[in-house]
């Protein structure tokens, strides 16, 4: 693996600077304020695509990643490095997500913070994704910390499908899903240019995901050959002194 990025990771991440520009011109100039919340239902278009990318994208992205280097057959550091880099890149955007949250509860619902169901179940999610990047950096070999850190990860995600269904499942102040509801798939609950707004936002985020999982991917594989060449230089020192050839 070279240090310079390839074409195609080039040409992605020009796509995604070019969609999320996009997405901020409609979502600032080309669609209307809603009718009961006013212009505050642009966060949205910030809220939603950020909420998707973490939970769904990276997450399961952590997920699968996680399940293939735990079965014999697919085992391979390939999947622990983009386990790894899929996470972080999740927790970045669900801090995001929680942000944008808190800034619109605020000026719908007057507090910065509520004990939701959504609200309480998303930020555990948080905490749970916290302690798995804190799991990978626990001293063992590099086999006991990738299987570790795979099986934590894998449930970690067991709360995904509990945020996803909190709004169904308890009384909440959140509102019900507008664009991942299953039951809305064929009847979306927001229409014209703000759902083309919305998703055009989910595929711009979901391209900078990409882009950013390249990147981060290739540091990552970068650092763990660096930690090996640095593992087998102090092995080689320690037979030299000790006088092994």
């Amino acid at each position: 693996m070279t240090t310079k990025s390839s074409p195609a990771v080039r040409v992605l991440g020009w796509l995604s600077a070019v969609t999320l520009a996009l997405t901020a011109v409609m979502a600032l100039v080309v669609t209307p304020g809603d009718v009961n919340m006013g212009d505050s239902v642009r966060l949205l278009y910030l809220h939603v695509p950020t909420a998707w990318l973490a939970m769904y994208v990276s997450f399961g992205v952590t997920t699968l990643a996680s399940v293939l280097y735990l079965w014999k057959r697919t085992r391979s550091r390939f999947w622990d490095l983009t386990a790894g880099a899929s996470a972080e890149i999740g927790v970045l955007f669900l801090g995001l997500t929680l942000l944008i949250g808190s800034i619109w509860g605020r000026i719908t619902w007057g507090v910065w913070w509520t004990w939701d169901a959504r609200l309480t179940t998303t930020a555990v999610l948080f905490v749970l994704y916290l302690g798995y990047l804190a799991v990978r950096k626990v001293p063992a070999s590099p086999e006991v910390q990738s299987r570790r850190a795979a099986i934590v990860a894998i449930a970690a995600f067991l709360d995904v499908p509990i945020v996803h269904q909190s709004v169904e499942w308890w009384r909440t102040l959140h509102q019900d899903a507008t664009f991942l509801d299953d039951r809305r798939l064929l009847d979306p609950q927001i229409h014209g240019s703000m759902a083309w707004t919305l998703f055009l936002g989910v595929i711009a985020f979901t391209l900078l995901y990409c882009w950013l999982l390249a990147h981060r991917f290739r540091l990552a594989w970068l650092e763990d050959r660096l930690a090996d060449r640095a593992m087998q230089v102090a092995i080689d020192e320690r037979r030299a002194e000790a006088g092994i050839s």
